[in-house]
C-alpha cells in the first residue's frame, strides 16, 4: 500500500510540474461551478471561455440507507488510504469495483462479505462468466446476491448491516469491522451546475452528448466519466483525443464503443469487448448470429495449467463473419482479448484471426478454438 501511494503521489507531482511549466495555460485549483453562459466561478474568480471541455468525472454513489449518514464507510477512493488491514469487511455492491476490492481484501486475509442487490455478480458480463466468478470467489468469501442492504448500525468496534432478500423479503444481519460502499458511480455534473450554462443531463445526472461529444450547448464538449458511457480510463483517453479533434476540425470523428474493451481484475480475471449475447440478440435477428465457446483446457497450454473452468465466448454475425462480441474468464484474460480488440477496431473479420499463425502451446490458441466452435444461435 505504501508503494502504491508513493507511485500515485509521484504521478500527481509530475502532472503538477507539467502544468506549472506549460506555456499559455492557467491552473485554478478549487471546486468550480457555472454561474452563466460559458462562465465559471472558481473560489470567487470568474472564468470565461469560447470553448469549454467538461471532464468532471464521477464519484462513488452512496445509497440512502438508514443510518448511513453517521457511518464511517470506505469507498474505492478512501480504501486506498488505509494503514491497517481490516479483519472483516462488508462490501455493499456487486459490480466491477465491488468484485475487484472483494478479491483484493480477501487475498490480503480480510474476511469479506459481499451484499449485492442484483441477481448476479458483475451483471454486465455474460451470465456464464458471472456464475463462474461467483463460484470461484465464494471459495474465499461470502456472497449474497438478490439481497438489498437497508440499514447500517454502529455496533461496538464495528458495524451491522441489515439486508433484505428481494424475493422472500426476509431480513438478515451481517457484522464486520469495516463497511465499503461500492454500489455504483454518480455524476459530478450536479456539483458543476452545468444547467447554468445550458448543458443538459440525463435522468441519471450524466451530461448528454452526441456522437461527437458535443453537449446541448454550442462549443461545449464533454467526455470521460462525466458522460456516463463506458467508464474506464483507457476509454476516456480515446474520447479525449476525439473530442479535441472534433473541436479543432470540420471533419468530425465518432467513438467506436463496440470495440472498447474492459477487464475485471479479480481471480479469475475477466475481459470483454463488444456485445453480450443478449445485446446481440436485441440488435440482430437470431438466425444471423453464431455463438461459440472454447475452454482453456482444450488447448495444450490450458490443459498443462489444469484450467478446467476457464473459457471464452464469441458472438459473430454469420454472413459476414464479423465479430460482435468476445468474452473471456481465466488467466491472462486482459492480454488474450487484445487480439480480438485489434480486429474489431478494424473490420471485425474473424477470418483474419483464423488465418494468422498462433504459437503452440500458448494460451492464445483459446481464441482460435473459440471461433472454431461457432454454432447457430438458438
Amino acid at each position: 500500500m505504501d508503494r502504491m501511494r508513493k507511485i500515485v503521489k509521484t504521478g500527481h507531482d509530475h502532472v503538477r510540474e507539467g502544468i506549472a511549466r506549460a506555456k499559455d495555460m492557467d491552473f485554478f485549483e478549487g471546486e468550480a461551478h457555472f454561474i452563466g453562459d460559458y462562465t465559471l466561478d472558481v473560489r470567487g474568480k470568474q472564468l470565461k471561455g469560447k470553448k469549454i471541455f467538461i471532464v468532471s468525472g464521477a464519484r462513488p454513489l452512496v445509497p440512502l440507507l438508514k443510518g448511513i449518514d453517521t457511518a464511517e464507510y470506505l469507498t474505492n477512493e478512501t480504501a486506498l488510504a488505509l494503514q491497517d488491514r481490516p479483519e472483516s469487511l462488508i462490501i455493499i455492491g456487486g459490480g466491477y469495483i465491488a468484485a475487484e476490492f472483494a478479491h483484493f481484501f480477501s487475498a490480503m486475509g480480510t474476511r469479506v462479505t459481499l451484499v449485492q442487490r442484483n441477481r448476479r455478480l458483475v451483471p454486465d458480463e455474460e451470465p456464464e462468466i458471472s456464475a463462474l466468478l461467483r463460484k470461484e470467489l465464494s471459495k474465499r468469501m461470502e456472497i449474497h446476491t438478490n439481497t438489498e442492504a437497508v440499514e447500517v448500525r454502529k455496533t461496538g468496534s464495528g458495524y451491522t448491516v441489515v439486508a433484505k432478500d428481494r424475493e422472500s423479503g426476509l431480513e438478515r444481519e451481517f457484522t464486520s469491522q469495516k463497511i465499503m460502499m461500492a454500489a455504483g458511480r454518480q455524476s459530478n455534473a450536479d456539483l458543476l451546475k452545468v444547467e447554468n450554462t445550458g448543458v443538459k443531463t440525463d435522468k441519471r445526472g450524466y451530461i448528454v452528448v452526441n456522437d461527437y461529444f458535443e453537449t446541448t450547448k454550442k462549443n461545449i464538449w464533454a467526455f470521460g466519466d462525466a458522460i456516463g458511457k463506458k467508464m474506464f480510463k483507457h476509454v476516456a483517453n480515446r474520447e479525449a483525443g476525439l473530442a479535441w479533434h472534433n473541436a479543432a476540425h470540420q471533419e468530425k470523428a465518432k467513438m467506436d464503443y463496440l470495440a472498447a474493451p474492459h477487464a475485471v481484475f479479480t481471480y479469475p480475471e475477466i475481459a470483454s469487448v463488444g456485445f453480450t449475447e443478449e445485446e446481440a440478440r436485441k440488435a440482430y435477428p437470431v438466425n444471423e448470429l453464431l455463438v461459440g465457446t472454447g475452454r482453456y483446457s482444450k488447448t495444450a497450454r490450458g490443459e498443462a495449467m489444469m484450467e478446467e473452468e476457464a473459457f471464452a465466448k464469441a458472438i459473430v454475425k454469420k454472413k459476414e463473419g464479423t465479430i460482435l462480441g468476445f468474452h473471456i474468464i481465466g488467466p491472462h484474460a486482459s492480454l488474450l482479448i487484445q487480439e480480438v480488440v485489434n480486429v474489431m477496431a478494424n473490420n471485425g473479420d474473424m477470418w483474419s484471426i483464423a488465418r494468422a499463425m498462433h504459437i503452440h502451446p500458448a494460451l492464445s490458441e483459446v481464441i482460435v478454438t473459440t471461433l472454431g466452435n461457432l454454432e447457430e444461435a438458438e
